[in-house]
């Protein structure tokens, strides 16, 4: 018996452990399914997307996050063992796993390239409907016609309606939420070679609908350190020293993790994607279909959310960048910091600074994998598509969230507070996620 079938009755963080120890000694041999193959899919469809289409990191992570639920509550109505997200509807236990899988996928995504604003340029829009398709065809083709097969796609396409309906004016596309202000310790964008200003392609993140907290500003962040504090002080002094681009303080290692972190297409989600991929497929910890589809909800709802929340603070404290302060330090009213009008990061971003993205949507997904597993302590190794033969790797998930902490300062990206606070965030939207969502069904 498959170790995760076991704990029906058990709330989910206690439910987990179980299975965590359980699994290092169940001979199930456990390997990639039509769950993974669709996450990869989904991936590679989604990283294609231009940036104001939605290519960005985190609108990608809202896609992820309708996708992955939509597989979910496919296959948990075919074998309900959890609370459906949005699919009440039962469909035959007999129905095919796999068609129901690709069939929610392939709604969901062809959905997502498919309603992108005609004004927003999208020259392989085609070219992606025309692949997806493709993955679909033959995802069906490997599957015997019939009766299951038919419920299967039954399942899918009911779930994927579900998503696409419920997504609907979700505030997606809509005007930037930025009020621009010139004052010390508000953001101001880069320039590009004409002059122009380097504006967030999908700042309309902020006031997207969440999908599982109930506002867009529930987790707000404590915000930045006044900017004539002693801590404020400290981070100015430590981004100052560590993250510039012509940096004699930063040792090449350094150099290298902030640019292994800070320069991976898809950001976040698609790093976390392989992890999941990986652990899924490890014969250890044997993961069925259905709680494939589970840990690909959790993480990608939850980041999803941790994401809008995210954004929506970046607007509500438009703090400014590093590279802005140590420049108008003389600005800033602190005896403490010295400006530097030359001084430029290593890494840059069009959005305010403060929390950081990346550190609330990892802080998401890793605290989601620790759940699920029961544990901190997983091998695991992370791959970026900036050193694609290089995998990193990592006994603890916390050991990786703090390499990215320390990442982001070393980019001079971001002051360290702003990394903090970000991955709190994504861990505080996790709690709440297995909290109020995906508990085990009673079956007495």
């Amino acid at each position: 018996m498959n170790p995760l079938t076991q704990f029906k009755k058990t709330p989910i963080l206690p439910r987990f452990i179980a299975l965590a120890l359980l699994a290092l000694a169940s001979p199930t041999v456990a390997r990639a399914n039509a769950v993974t193959d669709w996450n990869q899919i989904a991936s590679d469809t989604l990283v294609a997307f231009p940036g104001p289409a939605g290519g960005a990191p985190s609108a990608l992570q809202l896609n992820m996050g309708m996708t992955q639920g939509a597989v979910y509550d496919a296959l948990n109505a075919i074998e309900p063992r959890y609370q459906p997200y949005l699919l009440e509807e039962r469909f035959d236990p007999g129905a095919s796993k796999e068609a129901a899988t690709a069939t929610a996928a392939y709604g969901v995504l062809s959905n997502i390239v498919s309603t992108v604003p005609d004004s927003i340029p999208f020259p392989n829009k085609q070219q992606l409907l025309d692949t997806l398709a493709t993955e679909y065809t033959n995802s069906l083709d490997g599957i015997p016609d019939g009766p299951p097969k038919d419920h299967g796609i039954d399942a899918g396409n009911a779930a994927a309606a579900a998503m696409i309906a419920a997504r609907q004016d979700d505030g997606r596309f809509t005007p930037s939420p930025w009020v621009p202000n010139y004052e010390p310790g508000h953001w101001q964008p880069l320039l590009d070679a004409n002059g122009r200003p380097i504006l967030d392609p999908t700042a309309w993140v902020a006031n997207v609908r969440p999908f599982l907290i109930q506002s867009s500003s529930q987790f707000r962040t404590d915000g930045p350190n006044t900017l004539t504090s002693t801590a404020y002080a400290e981070d100015f002094n430590e981004v100052k020293a560590l993250g510039s681009v012509n940096n004699m303080t930063r040792s090449p290692e350094q150099t290298h993790i902030a640019l292994f972190w800070g320069q991976s297409a898809g950001g976040p989600a698609l790093f976390w994607n392989r992890v999941a991929r990986d652990l899924i497929a490890d014969p250890q910890y044997a993961v069925d279909m259905v709680d494939s589809a589970l840990l690909f909800a959790m993480i990608h709802l939850s980041a999803a959310d941790a994401a809008i929340n995210c954004w929506n603070d970046k607007y509500y404290w438009d703090f400014w960048r590093p590279w802005t302060a140590i420049q108008r330090a003389a600005e800033d009213g602190n005896p403490d910091t010295e400006p530097d009008p030359s001084w430029m990061a290593l890494l840059t971003a069009p959005y305010p600074e403060h929390p950081s993205g990346h550190l609330s949507l990892d802080g998401a997904h890793l605290e989601v994998l620790k759940i699920f597993f029961g544990t901190n302590q997983v091998q695991f190794g992370v791959t970026s598509s900036r050193f694609p033969g290089e995998t990193r790797y990592f006994d603890r998930f916390s050991d990786a969230l703090n390499e990215i902490v320390d990442a982001r300062v070393y980019a001079g990206l971001h002051f360290r507070t702003a990394d903090v606070q970000g991955k709190i965030l994504g861990r505080k939207v996790a709690h709440y996620m297995a909290r109020h969502y995906f508990q085990p069904l009673d079956r007495r």
